[in-house]
Formats: C-alpha cells, sequence, structure tokens
C-alpha cells in the first residue's frame, strides 16, 4: 500500500529553490532515481500478477478485461502527473506523495498488464473505454474517463512555475483520485475474480488515504 504524505520525507526535507528558469529542482536522489523506482514498481507489479494463479480467464469484453485497460489508461496519466510534480514541486511533502503515487500505481499498472496476458488478451480491446460499466458511456468526457485531466491541464501543469506546480497537480490529482475510486467501486460491483477484488480494494483503500493527504496538502500549499 502506497505510504501516505509526511513531513519526514525521505527524499528530502528543505523546501526546494527554483531555478533559473522558475522551476524547483527535484530532490537529491534526481528524476532518473525515481524513474529507476517506477520502472522496477513495474516489474514488481509483472512478477506479482505471474504468481498469482488463474481459475478462469475472463473474455475479452468482460467487466475484468475492461477494467484492467481502462485503469491502465487511468494510472497512467496519474503516473505522468506524479513525474512532474516530482520534478518542479516546490513543497517537499508534494514530492514525496508524488514519488508514492508514481511507484504504486505503476506496480498496479503491472499487475493488470500480467492479468491480461494471462488470459491471453490485448493490453488494448476493440470496446470503446468504459463500455464496461453501466454508466460507462455517460461518464466519458470527450474520450476521458473520470477524474482525467483534458490535455489543456496536462499542458498548464508542465508549464507552470514555482507553487503553481503544486497547486495544479494537488488540485488535478484529487479529482484524478476520486474519478479511479468510482471506476474501482464499479468493477467490484462486478467482479466475482478474486484476484481483481483484492487489488481493486487495495488500490481503493491505497487512493482514499492519498485523498486525505492530498486534502491537506492542498491547504498547506494555499499558505504558500
Amino acid at each position: 500500500m502506497t505510504a501516505p504524505a509526511t513531513t519526514d520525507s525521505e527524499y528530502d526535507d528543505t523546501p526546494a529553490v527554483p531555478d533559473e528558469d522558475g522551476r524547483a529542482p527535484a530532490s537529491r536522489y534526481g528524476v532518473l532515481a525515481l524513474a529507476v523506482m517506477v520502472v522496477v514498481g513495474l516489474l514488481l507489479g509483472y512478477a506479482g500478477g505471474l504468481l498469482t494463479p488463474r481459475l478462469t480467464r475472463p473474455g475479452d469484453a468482460s467487466v475484468e478485461a475492461g477494467f484492467a485497460r481502462d485503469m491502465t489508461t487511468h494510472h497512467a496519466q496519474a503516473v505522468e502527473m506524479s513525474l512532474i510534480a516530482y520534478r518542479s514541486a516546490t513543497l517537499p511533502e508534494v514530492r514525496q506523495i508524488a514519488v508514492d503515487i508514481a511507484t504504486g500505481q505503476q506496480g498496479e499498472i503491472g499487475a493488470m498488464q500480467t492479468w491480461l496476458r494471462e488470459w491471453g488478451l490485448s493490453p488494448t480491446g476493440s470496446r470503446p473505454a468504459m463500455s464496461w460499466m453501466s454508466d460507462g458511456a455517460r461518464l466519458s468526457k470527450d474520450g476521458l474517463m473520470p477524474g482525467m485531466a483534458t490535455p489543456q491541464q496536462m499542458t498548464a501543469l508542465r508549464d507552470a512555475r514555482g507553487i503553481e506546480v503544486d497547486r495544479q497537480f494537488l488540485t488535478l490529482m484529487y479529482d484524478h483520485h476520486l474519478g479511479g475510486i468510482h471506476m474501482i467501486d464499479a468493477a467490484l460491483d462486478e467482479t466475482d475474480n478474486d484476484e481483481v477484488v483484492r487489488v481493486a480494494k487495495t488500490m481503493k483503500a491505497t487512493q482514499q488515504t492519498e485523498l486525505n493527504n492530498l486534502r491537506q496538502l492542498q491547504a498547506q500549499a494555499a499558505k504558500g
């Protein structure tokens, strides 16, 4: 489970000082170290999926397959946003939670992609996104799943400087987690696959904890 953000960050406990272009530098471990951690998380997710026994194989149009594909896409945007925040955020607590989210969700991506391979299914199906959810068509807006940032919001986050990086990241990730939890609940209502249930419950508990931390950090960033 992803650890909550704390003020006693293991990566850096001093505020970042913006460099000449207005961006705050990453912590002493550097972006390369985080990239390595993300890859390790992905590999651990793959390994965990391979070790899980498969008693049944969901079909291409199943809830399980749709959830794995769509949540992979959903998680991938969270990882991208977290890497931006880790590189450029001002508050060390924001960089810490960005690390937690990036590594945790990359590991879950690995697990979900392993399921699809074990089920003999393509990582990307032929059905529209969200079609596995009863209200999926209504919830999908402009091709985006619940809580996902728009291309314009992602561009604004990349272009932000200073404390504005923290504020935009926290707002976007808060909405992102709310949308993700809605999708997780839909999967839990429909699936009886033990492994999908186990991982989905872990995802939900992690994201609920992170929502609380994100809310606290929003109040802190508002004062900056």
